[in-house]
């Protein structure tokens, strides 16, 4: 029997890999515009940072991660976002010491045991941006200006941004108590998970997709009902930047995340119908992870959600690494000069591919089709000897004599 996958993983290779790489790419120059540096966190980290940060009553904590006990009796969990480890990352390095914001990224696997779904594996990937170092309602529309601007310029098509405000600690008590005595004439009508939430935490309920829950939820009071003049002004001034930016939102008073650590503003980005990008403000997290208070906002993308809508949008990845040039042989003479003529045009930063298996001239010049090699000479004792060989343009058909020593310098002239 072959070992196979394993259940909500997958193996990039190919085309597919090429998309990534572009991805990545594109996120690394955009994260460079807005001074936003990266972050390498550890796949793994002590159970307590994510029970902490995360919140127990969460899904994520309490039915989602891959936890384990090491050699020396240590409870420990493979990243199932990307937030804590960089908070944890901040407080032990000092980085509040350095001038602030202190502005990260990272693009990392995450794993969570989760039922697998469209655009969700249980091994998926974040882009993730996280700021710190400020209170201000502007650091909000930077954070939300950065996956405007990356979605803008991935050409993702119906992108709608969605806010609300949770408002600090005391308003948002204020809304649990609220929501609590609305829902406890609704009990019957909620699933079980949220029967249990009523009891530990109410605002989760809003977060649950089954229809019975749902229905209940639409008559539930707003959050934003219970903000005070501080958090209120703070969500205005928030909205007041937006417009002057010329992002276009909505206000949903029923988004609240699926993370406990969110404060003041939360924020989803949504495209036919999927999220594709959430995040908000969490000025409690560095704190109650150990550091200092410190203001603190972020949002996390999901990889394979976003792939999935592009491809969706505008069909399967046509990218393909194309060989620029394909050096044939004939002979043994030709396959050592080939070898050597390879590596020094590859040494010039050129995609130069040769013969490796020994085939025939023939079946070169097929491999040479299938690579979609721009150009291809075929090196043997004559060319070697004359110092010529025909250099064969493969996408227009045609053919010219060149100096063999001189083929390094034309290709580089060509590309």
């Amino acid at each position: 029997m072959n070992i196979q996958l394993v259940k909500g993983t997958k193996d990039l290779y190919g085309s597919e890999v090429l998309l990534w790489q572009q991805l990545e790419k594109n996120i690394r120059k955009l994260c460079a515009t807005f001074g936003i540096g990266e972050m390498r966190t550890p796949m793994f980290e002590f159970t307590e940072l994510f029970a902490r940060g995360v919140g127990e009553t969460t899904d994520i904590v309490q039915k989602e991660m891959y936890t384990f006990t090491d050699d020396g009796n240590r409870s420990l969990t493979l990243r199932p976002e990307g937030t804590a480890g960089t908070v944890r990352a901040y407080i032990e390095h000092g980085m509040h010491n350095q001038p602030q914001p202190t502005k990260l990224y990272y693009i990392s696997p995450t794993f969570r045991c989760e039922n697998t779904q469209a655009g969700r594996q249980r091994q998926f990937h974040q882009f993730g941006v996280e700021m710190f170092g400020s209170y201000s309602p502007a650091q909000d529309a930077e954070a939300i200006s950065v996956a405007t601007t990356f979605l803008e310029q991935l050409g993702v098509k119906n992108v709608e941004l969605r806010i609300n405000s949770l408002g600090c600690t005391e308003c948002r008590n204020r809304y649990n108590e609220k929501l609590k005595q609305f829902i406890s004439s609704h009990l019957d009508s909620l699933c079980d998970t949220c029967k249990q939430r009523y009891l530990k935490n109410p605002l989760r309920i809003l977060d649950c997709k089954e229809q019975g829950c749902q229905n209940v939820i639409a008559q539930a009071p707003s959050v934003l009902e219970c903000l005070d003049e501080e958090c209120t002004a703070h969500f205005e001034k928030v909205q007041a930047i937006l417009k002057e930016m010329g992002i276009a939102f909505t206000i949903d008073s029923k988004i609240v995340r699926g993370l406990d650590y969110y404060t003041r503003t939360v924020f989803e980005f949504v495209s036919d119908g999927l999220t594709v990008c959430g995040g908000g403000r969490y000025d409690q997290l560095v704190e109650e992870c150990g550091g200092k208070p410190t203001g603190a906002v972020g949002f996390g993308m999901g990889m394979e959600r976003l792939i999935m809508i592009l491809q969706k949008q505008y069909g399967e990845s046509e990218l393909k690494n194309d060989t620029t040039i394909y050096i044939g042989a004939m002979g043994e003479k030709g396959l050592i000069q080939s070898q050597a003529l390879t590596l020094q045009l590859r040494k010039q930063g050129i995609h130069a591919e040769c013969d490796t298996v020994e085939r025939s001239v023939k079946a070169q010049m097929k491999y040479a089709n299938k690579i979609n090699a721009h150009y291809s000479v075929i090196i043997g004792n004559t060319e070697i000897e004359q110092n010529q060989i025909e250099l064969k343009n493969m996408k227009e058909g045609t053919k010219e004599n060149i100096v063999l020593s001189d083929l390094i310098d034309v290709i580089k002239q060509r590309v």
